[in-house]
């Protein structure tokens, strides 16, 4: 199964967090934001073996926020651009709307339906306003955008879903769905 561009964000990020989450990481960046270091100096700074300084310097590279270049004898470790002094919440962020949310929304749709729905139509009205809004956002997109209904077309339309149709009618008014004008009624856009 091939990944999206935002599945591959999200690993990034959580890669980052991480690398970040081990407390001789933190030490290791720290001491290389103030100069670019090498790992032998950075083991005997941190009272460490070289092996475990390697292993470390590994992981902040490839949380990509480290860069090695060779001096001599020495990979001379550096911060890669300003991603520490990005603040946390631009860090996060994900630069699309939250997929939770989506699927919260979508989810809590599909359970009021499938509650207030059977065979195509109304069992019975939501009393609860959120629940009526989900409803009345179904039954609108039977309606023609920019196409002007009569009211007995409307009540036609609405006799398919439920008997109640001047509760219906009503509804979709009420919540900007659709414009009531000397009789003449039009699904908002």
């Amino acid at each position: 199964m091939r990944k999206t561009t935002a599945e591959y964000n999200l690993e990034e990020r959580a890669q980052l967090f991480k690398a970040l989450g081990h407390p001789a990481r933190l030490l290791i960046l720290n001491l290389i934001q103030q100069k670019p270091r090498h790992g032998e100096e950075l083991a005997a700074i941190l009272n460490l073996k070289p092996a475990t300084i390697s292993h470390h310097l590994a992981k902040l590279a490839e949380a990509g926020l480290l860069i090695s270049t060779k001096d001599q004898y020495y990979q001379m470790f550096s911060l890669v651009g300003d991603i520490l002094k990005k603040p946390l919440g631009e860090v996060i962020r994900l630069p699309q709307p939250s997929l939770t949310n989506e699927v919260e929304t979508d989810a809590y749709k599909q359970k009021v339906l499938k509650t207030f729905i059977k065979r195509g139509r109304l069992t019975r009205l939501p009393t609860q306003l959120k629940k009526m809004q989900v409803i009345l956002e179904l039954i609108v997109q039977e309606f023609e955008p920019e196409r002007e209904y009569t009211e007995k077309e409307v009540n036609f339309i609405l006799l398919d879903f439920h008997e109640d149709v001047a509760t219906l009618r009503r509804s979709l008014v009420e919540h900007n769905l659709m414009t009531r004008s000397h009789g003449i009624y039009r699904r908002q856009l």
